[in-house]
């Protein structure tokens, strides 16, 4: 049986409805018009249905919403239920935005070394190795726990089960991480803002864990990043000296940043 085809009424009403549901996002219509670059009173008729856009305006309008031309045909919901959730219409211009803007002068691509204290040792120190690179636009992160720090906690520590990646967003002075292991299992969350130094490559801030309160376990502790380049001889020495460490091991800069004996404020 063939599709039945719909009348110009009917796409005119799909159209103006998922554009009110794209447009709920928005505290103003006439702001929103003026972004969109569209008459105030000619946007009302798209949205009551009165009217249809333009080829390019429609492809303006798809292009800010982050839609395609499904907007005509099926429910917006089921054309944003394929995007990217933090890119999409609903967070574009909240997540989204941070997402997007992370360019290399604030957070270049390559190697960093990572050092911060131990949330279960309070005399002991991690450090670690991490790539930063870009994907589809988006700044991402992966690295690897220590075998040491996960077989202290009963984990496994296969490559698989040490693996961990993560989500770079911009800030208002400096960036944070949202990562997560494999399955989603746990999660961190970290703040960085660039410090000065004498080649400009150290990041200072503070790493938090999603676990409960728990009475003598950290849930927050500073974190140091230093940027290593894109090469990969310093990235291997790193990775070679990732693991425990006393805060005397940690280089003079590195324990002045962690401000090793002072409580976290």
């Amino acid at each position: 049986m063939p599709e039945m085809r719909r009348s110009p009424a009917e796409l005119r009403s799909m159209f103006g409805e998922n554009l009110r549901i794209l447009a709920e996002a928005y505290p103003s219509i006439s702001e929103l018009s003026r972004q969109l670059g569209i008459n105030r009173t000619q946007f009302n008729r798209y949205l009551s249905g009165e009217s249809f856009p333009r080829p390019d305006v429609l492809s303006r309008i798809c292009d800010f919403f982050d839609v395609d031309a499904r907007v005509l045909l099926e429910p917006v919901q089921n054309i944003a239920s394929g995007a990217d959730p933090l890119t999409g219409p609903f967070l574009k211009e909240y997540v989204g935005v941070g997402v997007k803007s992370v360019d290399e002068d604030m957070f270049p691509t390559g190697f960093y070394r990572f050092s911060r204290r131990s949330f279960l040792e309070q005399d002991q120190y991690v450090t670690g190795l991490v790539r930063v690179f870009r994907d589809n636009g988006a700044t991402v992160l992966r690295g690897y726990e220590t075998r040491a720090a996960l077989s202290t906690q009963g984990m496994s520590v296969t490559r698989q089960a040490r693996e961990f990646r993560g989500l770079v967003l911009q800030q208002e002075d400096g960036v944070s991480v949202l990562i997560s292991r494999r399955g989603a299992h746990t999660a961190s969350f970290n703040y960085l803002s660039r410090v000065t130094s004498f080649e400009n490559n150290f990041w200072v801030g503070y790493v938090t864990r999603t676990i409960k309160e728990s009475i003598g376990d950290d849930r927050i502790v500073r974190m140091v990043y230093e940027y290593l380049g894109t090469g990969f001889g310093a990235a291997k020495e790193a990775a070679r000296r990732a693991g425990y460490c006393t805060a005397d091991e940690l280089a003079p800069f590195e324990r002045r940043l962690l401000k090793v004996g002072e409580p976290f404020a």
